[in-house]
């Protein structure tokens, strides 16, 4: 499938082998590097985690919390499995496969949202004394705080994937794309867990949107290089995604969003 001439970004006509490798792989090594994000930054703390619930010392997962990581998983594992068809030239595969977006991507938003509403039910409900005061406040602002990015995600995620779907036959290469924007935007949780790269957080959600950005920077710099400019799908979905990292920054632990999140989410006592 080709790009429409209006959009198409013209690759530098001089490759030579290395250009070529990076023309072929370049969105396999991106799904392969979220694969690897999400892995390093989950596997660790869940086996924690689940040895914690086996010991009795923590209450076991909501039943949501395994779906969520079972769909987003499989979203990756999707990414992956398309950006490596379209490299060896399976294309007709390519498109059977995609079918499997149109389930997994509803799925995956009622998750998230599911998520989230237990955690703030499951916080919401916890008995007086249970925990110390000075913890269980903080465990309320950090989710009072996700709760803005949480709703980014749920609604341009997506929006991006959509859109993605939508010009699938006739541009090819905003498709591929905005599905490595759409994804890095819940990929946040994995790079979160990266425990080993200074952060902001809980402070400020700065340093995370930082890493998204650097994350995306392989697909950025290969654009520059072999097509003298980043492609406009880049331009339009960074300033798609500005209004809602400006909202987060300026309303990230505000007296105004704390008391207006319990209503949002239905929590009388919060």
């Amino acid at each position: 499938m080709v790009a429409r001439a209006a959009d198409a970004v013209p690759v530098r006509s001089e490759a030579g082998p290395l250009a070529r490798l990076a023309d072929r792989w370049i969105y396999v090594f991106m799904a392969g590097l979220f694969v690897a994000t999400a892995l390093t930054g989950f596997i660790p703390r869940s086996l924690i985690k689940l040895a914690a619930v086996d010991a009795g010392q923590r209450a076991p997962f909501p039943p949501v919390l395994h779906v969520h990581a079972m769909l987003m998983g499989s979203w990756l594992l999707l990414l992956l499995a398309q950006t490596s068809l379209v490299a060896t030239g399976r294309t007709a595969l390519h498109r059977r496969l995609g079918v499997i977006a149109l389930v997994l991507v509803p799925s995956m938003v009622a998750a998230m949202i599911g998520i989230t509403m237990s955690a703030w039910s499951s916080i919401a409900s916890i008995p007086a004394g249970l925990m110390p005061p000075e913890a269980l406040s903080q465990t309320k602002t950090v989710v009072t705080n996700v709760l803005l990015q949480q709703i980014h995600i749920v609604v341009l995620f997506p929006a991006l994937v959509g859109w993605a779907v939508l010009v699938r036959k006739k541009d090819s290469e905003t498709h591929k794309r905005l599905l490595i924007l759409a994804t890095v935007l819940p990929l946040a949780a994995g790079i979160d867990r990266l425990t080993w790269l200074p952060t902001t957080s809980p402070d400020s959600p700065v340093a995370l949107y930082l890493y998204q950005l650097a994350w995306l920077l392989p697909v950025l710099i290969y654009d520059v290089l072999r097509r003298g400019r980043v492609h406009r799908a880049y331009v339009i979905g960074i300033a798609a995604n500005s209004p809602f990292v400006l909202a987060t920054l300026e309303l990230w632990g505000s007296p105004w969003w704390f008391a207006t999140a319990p209503r949002l989410m239905g929590v009388q006592s919060w």
